[in-house]
């Protein structure tokens, strides 16, 4: 167990924070205008935008959480991985090109142009708030988790505000194109940081076949946790160590419909055959969660804008694939090595609450054969852990600020404000929404990173996925309808979600268990309901369905009020570019507002 500071760790993580910080400082100097804050200008090129956008969202969950999911809950866990690649085949078969011809700033634009209707945009707007807190949520506890590693004994809470503060400034001083350089090249971190230490550690521990084969040969799963190791390095065999209560049994962790998919049935007392129905229930709803959701972020949404045109998205959206596919080869290597050597974070008596540290941990194991190797190692993923959650909150901070000063402030309430004032507000906002986050961020220590990140992706595919791919490609939609979708899908979803959470949190052993404590009875209510606590916690599978119904039965009842000029628009949407027909929906930002 840590009980010092180690010094490369704190280097690594300082000089990655104070790169970020002066990239965010030389890049402030460029923005200038109104369209620089809230889309870069519109002069990404592929290749930037594309490392920009896998820097955003390969978040927290990505580098800490997928490795930590796969440690607590083995199998299952890896749909979190192959979802969150596959949701960007539907952004670049449906939504990327179309959404960039339309030329808005923010996802609120789109909707009130689409529609003609200033009522949607607040609609809209709330969205986008509702889903970045949630999303903020989990990036907030891979920060307080990550400075509660390097520095043993520091309260949780304190990284959460320290973490937040650095990356409000950023986002702050240089808006949108402030932060795409910095995004960009934090991909290039992550990407050296997860995958330079899994090559070590498996030339070290062997590889991950022979690894993961370790779970399959019935190694006892009860205490003690005994060490039942070797220094024999290079032979797993010989150094694993026995898991400890609280670990699920090797049979379980390798198979389908393990810990994860099982919860709510194994709560509710139902043997291995009974929880088969609620299992497949459990991962159907995950997997439209995370593909649906990808499409539905605002975050990344409004990145295709900074696009030059809808060729450019596109081109741009199969090099994020490819790019976030590669990063996802890591994570589980990570999560398997951990529990073979590692088995002690179960427990959750290591510093830290569960198996979300394995990543910043397992390098400083072979500090016993290789000395301060272990700890560049562990000083390396510990950056990639830092570019994690300051790449995906900076990206988070630029969608709620520009909802807030674009859309609230510059549309709503000063209409005729100019540019500058706009921008003055923007950063107000950063500053407004980074102190809530951090709020937020202190609540839920006690949850998992990856878990979180899935609900916010569970209310993006209820409300902003449907209202996307339906106004795109259906010119029977009406405002009436993508409103009445959009608000009950996403809200249900929504109270869903948090219900659970709450639930969740009551029964911390920590001061949450105290703030929630009036959530405690909701947990004999999931107990005797296992079919309730998994659409409440998975809404995904009725709340998608139920949103876009809802959209066409009140669309077609109110099929009166289609846009006069929906063929113009549907033109714009999906006619090439070289027919000149894209248009750029925001123009006053180029000058003085009228």
């Amino acid at each position: 167990m840590q009980d010092q500071i180690d010094y490369w760790i704190l280097t690594f993580s300082a000089i990655t924070v104070i790169i970020t910080v002066w990239m965010g400082f030389r890049s402030a100097k460029t923005s200038k205008s109104a369209s620089d804050f809230f889309v870069a200008g519109r002069s990404v090129s592929v290749g930037w935008n594309a490392s920009a956008i896998s820097g955003e969202y390969l978040s927290a969950a990505s580098f800490m959480g997928v490795a930590g999911m796969v440690m607590s809950s083995g199998y299952d866990a890896l749909w979190y991985p192959v979802c969150y690649a596959c949701g960007y085949l539907f952004l670049l078969l449906f939504i990327a090109g179309p959404l960039r011809r339309f030329g808005a700033y923010t996802i609120p634009d789109f909707a009130e142009g689409r529609y003609d209707s200033p009522v949607f945009r607040k609609i809209a707007v709330c969205f986008v708030l509702f889903i970045g807190f949630f999303y903020t949520m989990p990036q907030m506890k891979g920060a307080g988790t990550t400075l509660a590693y390097i520095f043993p004994g520091l309260p949780y809470w304190v990284g959460v505000a320290v973490v937040g503060a650095v990356i409000t400034l950023n986002v702050a001083l240089g808006g949108m194109k402030g932060i795409t350089l910095v995004q960009a090249v934090q991909y290039w971190i992550k990407m050296f940081a997860i995958s330079v230490p899994v090559f070590v550690l498996m030339a070290v521990y062997g590889g991950y076949g022979r690894n993961l084969s370790l779970n399959h040969s019935g190694y006892d799963s009860t205490p003690p946790p005994a060490v039942v190791q070797t220094v024999e390095y290079g032979n797993p065999e010989a150094q694993r160590l026995a898991m400890p209560e609280k670990a699920p049994k090797d049979e379980d962790w390798v198979a389908p419909f393990g810990p994860l998919t099982t919860k709510a049935a194994k709560a509710a007392g139902l043997n291995a055959e009974q929880a088969k129905p609620y299992s497949l229930l459990y991962t159907f709803s995950l997997i439209v969660a995370l593909v649906c959701g990808t499409a539905g972020l605002p975050h990344i949404l409004v990145r295709f804008y900074t696009n030059p045109d809808g060729v450019a998205a596109k081109r741009t959206t199969m090099w994020v694939m490819i790019l976030i596919g590669v990063f996802y080869v890591f994570p589980p290597v990570f999560g398997v090595l951990g529990r073979n050597f590692l088995p002690e974070l179960y427990t959750g008596l290591t510093g830290m609450k569960g198996t979300d540290q394995v990543v910043l941990k397992l390098p400083t194991l072979i500090r016993e054969k290789y000395g301060v190797l272990g700890s560049i190692l562990s000083g390396v993923t510990c950056a990639g852990a830092f570019a994690a959650f300051m790449s995906t909150f900076s990206g988070l901070l630029v969608s709620m600020s520009s909802a807030l000063a674009h859309d609230v402030y510059g549309r709503m309430l000063r209409p005729h404000s100019s540019p500058e004032q706009r921008m003055r507000m923007f950063k107000f906002c950063a500053v407004l929404v980074g102190a809530v986050s951090v709020l937020l961020g202190c609540l839920v220590e006690p949850l998992e990173i990856s878990f979180m990140v899935g609900q916010a992706f569970a209310i993006a595919a209820a409300s902003y996925f449907p209202l996307l791919f339906m106004s795109v490609w259906w010119r029977g939609m009406t405002m009436a309808g993508a409103a009445v979708g959009m608000l009950s899908g996403g809200l249900l979803a929504l109270v869903a979600v948090a219900l659970t959470n709450a639930s969740s949190l009551a029964l911390d052993k920590g001061p949450m268990g105290k703030v929630f404590a009036g959530f405690a009875g909701l947990n004999d209510f999931w107990k005797a309901h296992p079919l309730l606590r998994i659409l409440a916690e998975q809404p995904a599978l009725w709340a998608v369905p139920l949103a876009i119904i809802l959209m066409v039965v009140v669309s077609k009842a109110t099929r009166r009020s289609i846009p006069s000029d929906i063929r113009m628009k549907m033109l714009v949407l999906h006619a090439p570019e070289k027919l000149g027909l894209k248009q750029e929906y925001i123009q006053e930002h180029s000058g003085p507002a009228h």
